[in-house]
């Protein structure tokens, strides 16, 4: 077992591929962080977030935000189109714990993509890394998240619970263990 900064994986499952972000990639992620519709449900501080040029947004994932063990962010691809990013974020190794995330464009919505790329994430944690818990946050009214959650046999701990996620007001978000 290795530790989930050891190295950045390459995970696939014949329908999509987890893989690191190439820069190749910033012209769609460039749109991509600019989609309020992608983004209605997630915190206003994720890493893609904090930057405009998207080159610049690339190197310093892998450079900075990677080699600092603070999250690992994959591109999540089917036919070598780009589709959103998988991340483990919120890494804490002496409880052996990671969280997890995801964000798909629209356009990939409803094609069992978002439950395809957590169970990989899941499949990599369990049989490749030492975690042993992974958690998740979803919006209350994210219904879409949780029925990805809920088919990758996550379980909700705790619902409603008030944070800060950088909007004006605390938003109300469910927990998840598996």
């Amino acid at each position: 077992m290795t530790s989930l900064f050891s190295e950045i994986p390459i995970l696939t499952d014949g329908s999509i591929t987890l893989k690191r972000v190439e820069h190749n990639d910033a012209e769609f992620l460039s749109s991509f962080v600019k989609n309020e519709t992608i983004y209605k449900y997630l915190p206003t501080f994720l890493f893609e977030q904090q930057y405009t040029d998207m080159q610049e947004m690339i190197h310093d994932l892998y450079n900075k935000c990677f080699a600092a063990k603070e999250s690992l962010i994959l591109g999540i691809y089917q036919n070598d189109n780009m589709c959103g990013l998988a991340e483990f974020y919120g890494y804490k190794a002496e409880l052996q714990k990671t969280c997890i995330g995801y964000r798909l464009a629209p356009q990939f919505w409803g094609k069992s993509i978002a439950t395809n790329t957590v169970a990989l994430m899941v499949d990599h944690l369990y049989s490749k890394t030492d975690i042993e818990i992974i958690t998740a946050s979803t919006m209350t009214e994210n219904k879409a998240s949780a029925r990805v959650l809920e088919k990758n046999g996550f379980i909700r701990t705790s619902v409603g619970v008030a944070e800060d996620w950088g909007f004006e007001k605390p938003v109300s978000a469910d927990k998840w263990f598996r």
